[in-house]
C-alpha cells in the first residue's frame, strides 16, 4: 500500500455511502473522492448552508454525480434516530458508513442535548446510536464496510468508567482522546460482535494524522499555548485534509483493509504520509472493556444492536 492514492480507489458505482460530517475538512474529502469513484454519496451535517455549499462544490468537480446532504445533529439523538428513519425510508440498503464527526477539545464542558459531555456524546455516543440505527441497511449491503475516525491520542486516552461524563471533573485533552479511544474500542468490538452474531460488516479504524483542518479552530481555538504550538509545528508536520483522509479512503474502499484493521499516515510518528496500517495501543484492545463501554453506551443511548438486529 505504498503511496496509496485516491487513484487506487476501485470503481464503486452502484455503492452507496453515507459520511458524517461531511461538509468540510476530512469528512469532505472523503465525499469528492467517494463521489469521484463513482458512489453514491450522502453528505451529512449539522449545518444546512454549509451542507449545500459542499454539495455545490463537488457537482461543480464531478458532474453528474449522484450526491446528497441530509440534515444530521450527533448530538442530540433525536436527530440521529430521524436521519436514520429518512435515510431506511429512502434506501433498501447501504454499503460504507463512515463515522468521520467530530468535535475537539472543548475549553469548557459542555453537553449535548441529552446530557452527555459533549465530545463523548458527539464523537462517539452519537456514532454508536447511528450506526446501531442503520445496521439493518447494512447487512443488506454489498460487502459493506463501517470506518470508525480515531486519532492519534488515543494512545494516551482511559476509559474514566467511574466519570464516563466527566462531571465531575473535566479536562478538554482527557475528554478528547478518550472519546477518540472510544472510537477505536467501537470499531474492533463491531467487528467481534458482527463475526459472532453473523451480520457480515466490515468494521475498521483510522486516524488522519496531522491533518490541516478547522478541528483546532472550532474546538480549543487558536489562541493561548495549543495555537502557538500549532502555529510552530503545522508547516513540518502537518498535511492536507486531503492527504489526511487517505487512511480513511483507504479503509473504506481498498482490497487490502483488513476486518478489525486501523490505519493512519505511514511517515515520522504517523503524523503525515500515504497511508498504512497503524498502531494500536493495549487499552484499545482490552476485549473486556470494550464490552462494558458496549453495553453502557447501549443503556445510554437507549439503542440495543442485537434488538435491531433481531426486529430487521
Amino acid at each position: 500500500m505504498t503511496d496509496w492514492t485516491t487513484a487506487d480507489i476501485p470503481p464503486l458505482k452502484g455503492k452507496t455511502s453515507v459520511i458524517t460530517g461531511a461538509t468540510g475538512g476530512l469528512g469532505y474529502e472523503t465525499a469528492l473522492a467517494l463521489a469521484g469513484a463513482g458512489a453514491e454519496v450522502v453528505l451529512t451535517g449539522r449545518d444546512d448552508i454549509k451542507g449545500r455549499n459542499a454539495l455545490q462544490r463537488i457537482r461543480s468537480e464531478i458532474p453528474n454525480t449522484k450526491v446528497s446532504y441530509e440534515t444530521l445533529d450527533l448530538a442530540n439523538l433525536a436527530s440521529v434516530a430521524d436521519f436514520a428513519k429518512r435515510f431506511s425510508a429512502a434506501h433498501a440498503s447501504l454499503d460504507l458508513l463512515v463515522n468521520n464527526a467530530g468535535v475537539m477539545a472543548l475549553p469548557e464542558r459542555r453537553t449535548t442535548a441529552d446530557g452527555f459531555e459533549m465530545q463523548f456524546g458527539t464523537n462517539y455516543l452519537g456514532h454508536y446510536a447511528l450506526t446501531a440505527h442503520l445496521l439493518p441497511l447494512l447487512r443488506r449491503g454489498n460487502q459493506p464496510r463501517v470506518v470508525s475516525l480515531s486519532s492519534l491520542v488515543h494512545r494516551r486516552g482511559a476509559i474514566d468508567f467511574d466519570d464516563l461524563q466527566a462531571s465531575r471533573s473535566y479536562a478538554p485533552n482527557k475528554a478528547y482522546s478518550q472519546s477518540k479511544l472510544a472510537m477505536l474500542m467501537f470499531a474492533l468490538e463491531l467487528q467481534r460482535r458482527s463475526d459472532a452474531s453473523g451480520w457480515g460488516l466490515m468494521s475498521n479504524a483510522a486516524h488522519p494524522g496531522y491533518a490541516r483542518t478547522d478541528l483546532i479552530a472550532n474546538g480549543p481555538g487558536t489562541n493561548g499555548l495549543l495555537g502557538l504550538l500549532n502555529s510552530i509545528l503545522q508547516p513540518a508536520l502537518s498535511q492536507s485534509a486531503a492527504a489526511g483522509a487517505l487512511p480513511t479512503l483507504f479503509a473504506a474502499t481498498s482490497p487490502q483493509a483488513t476486518p478489525a484493521g486501523y490505519y493512519g499516515p505511514n511517515g515520522f510518528y504517523e503524523l503525515k504520509g500515504p497511508p498504512g496500517p497503524a498502531k494500536i495501543m493495549p487499552q484499545a484492545n482490552d476485549a473486556a472493556a470494550a464490552a462494558r463501554l458496549w453495553d453502557i453506551s447501549a443503556a445510554l443511548t437507549g439503542v440495543s444492536f442485537a434488538q435491531v438486529a433481531a426486529a430487521a
